[in-house]
């Protein structure tokens, strides 16, 4: 087995798995219980949409898709932020 045939295989495998996490965080979304519950899977999304560019992007060699990330990153970080003002307000007005 070739370096590149390793590589191949490894990325898929984790493209796979990483597809599975991203479908079981998208049904934690849905039904999570909390609005909590909600925000904190909308982030384990992010982190998952992440680590998917990023496998996608050692599959294909290009390094395009880490400018991606880098973005989807950023707007990650910034509606976590959001919702959790969102909930303190929230939590501050049953006060």
């Amino acid at each position: 087995m070739s370096a590149a045939s390793f590589l191949d295989w490894t990325s898929l495998i984790a493209l796979v798995l990483l597809a599975a996490a991203l479908l079981i965080s998208v049904v934690r979304i849905v039904i999570g219980p909390t609005l909590a519950d909600r925000v904190m899977a909308l982030d384990l999304l992010t982190v998952l949409a992440l680590g998917f560019i990023g496998a996608v992007a050692v599959r294909t060699g290009l390094t395009l898709y880490l400018d991606i990330a880098i973005a989807v990153a950023l707007l990650g970080f910034l509606a976590t932020i959001a919702f959790a003002r969102y909930i303190l307000r929230k939590a501050i007005e049953r006060e």
